[in-house]
């Protein structure tokens, strides 16, 4: 169960965010996928050590597997300034011993960069290289997600992961974010949406970790933006045998009727595989 399924609870305080490994064993779920910024107040406050601490306590509790962190706001691991590229990596670098500390196998991180296609790539490559022999010897992944700009086009993104050529360095594909470049309204600009099953079966060869998100459900519980049956199959196709994680960013059902919609279409759809 990814943490962002539920991030408007957890910012309204509705839900306490130590409270995330028991709330995901009520709802069936194995293992969690943690959200980094959804715990600066709590790191501000008694400490990051004692975060990560209160995370493992609570999910050794509930039997739950600590899987990755998604890491966000900690710097722009693609900048073409070498100096702010080189302080994103030390920025990261607790969340890889944040990973290793919790038995994850990979932090999650976004190569956000410039809009100079040459010049991403170059960044990326450099970055990411950083970072992953740091956490070589931790024993943690570096995964890139589909996440705006040119980390949404599938075939650059995974010439970067070639490029970097590091055996614990991969991507995580989302099912969701394959939009290049939004409007003021958030709508996708014309041409800049990436075909999100081309994308998928594209990053697959290189995933180490795979992100279902969903949107809304139609009245037999399909969602209404993308065919799981088709994505769940492309997977399947690939060879990954992994986690999935559920990641529900919908605003018409609940966060907790939409995480579980979300899970019982993934299990619904994995009868039907070939």
């Amino acid at each position: 169960m990814a943490q962002w399924s539920l991030h408007r609870s957890f910012r309204k305080k509705e839900k306490g965010v130590f409270q995330f490994a028991p709330i995901a064993r009520q709802m069936g779920f194995e293992g969690v996928e943690y959200v980094s910024m959804l715990y600066l107040k709590e790191i501000k406050k008694i400490g990051f050590n004692a975060v990560i601490d209160s995370l493992n306590t609570m999910s050794g509790l509930n039997g739950i597997k600590n899987v990755l962190i998604m890491v966000d706001e900690e710097g722009d691991l693609a900048s073409p300034n070498e100096a702010e590229r080189n302080q994103a990596v030390e920025n990261h670098k607790k969340w890889v011993d944040a990973g290793q500390r919790l038995g994850c196998h990979s932090i999650r991180v976004n190569l956000r960069g410039s809009s100079v296609a040459k010049e991403w790539k170059e960044a990326s490559v450099k970055g990411l290289s950083r970072l992953a022999e740091y956490a070589a010897d931790r024993n943690i992944n570096i995964i890139v997600e589909n996440h705006g700009g040119f980390s949404s086009n599938a075939a650059m993104l995974v010439e970067v992961i070639h490029e970097v050529h590091l055996p614990n360095v991969g991507v995580l594909p989302d099912f969701g974010n394959f939009c290049m470049e939004k409007n003021k309204d958030k709508t996708c600009m014309e041409g800049k949406d990436y075909n999100r099953y081309k994308g998928v079966g594209e990053m697959m060869p290189v995933a180490l970790g795979v992100s279902a998100k969903s949107y809304d459900f139609d009245s037999n519980g399909n969602e209404t933006k993308i065919n799981y049956y088709r994505m769940l199959q492309i997977i399947k196709n690939s060879g990954y045998t992994s986690y999935i994680g559920v990641e529900y960013e919908g605003d018409r059902l609940s966060e907790e009727a939409g995480t579980l919609a979300t899970k019982s279409l993934l299990l619904k759809a994995a009868e039907t595989l070939k």
